[in-house]
């Protein structure tokens, strides 16, 4: 008798290959650098203040990866608490 051997499937599976392009690792490397240097500016336009979070600068440099259509998963939705609106009784 051949022993038949099962291989143990865990019920998630991982996707392989990577999340994020070169590109986009391009594009974070060249915001923080631009953070470093003082230079990076939060809005459109660079209108906005100087950026002093390196956390905002990765932020801005995967927009500016997705607006050139570099491979980043989409945005995670903001997690902003829902305000409770109160009824006034008077």
């Amino acid at each position: 008798m051949a022993s038949t051997t099962k291989k143990s499937s865990s019920s998630k599976k991982k996707s392989g290959g990577r999340k994020y392009g070169k590109a986009a690792g391009k594009s974070v490397k060249s915001a923080m650098h631009r953070e470093k240097r003082g230079t990076l500016r939060s809005g459109k336009g660079g209108k906005g203040g100087k950026v002093k979070n390196p956390k905002q600068a990765i932020a801005i440099g995967l927009s500016e990866a997705r607006k050139k259509g570099a491979k980043v998963p989409p945005k995670k939705s903001s997690s902003k608490k829902k305000s409770s609106s109160r009824k006034k009784s008077s």
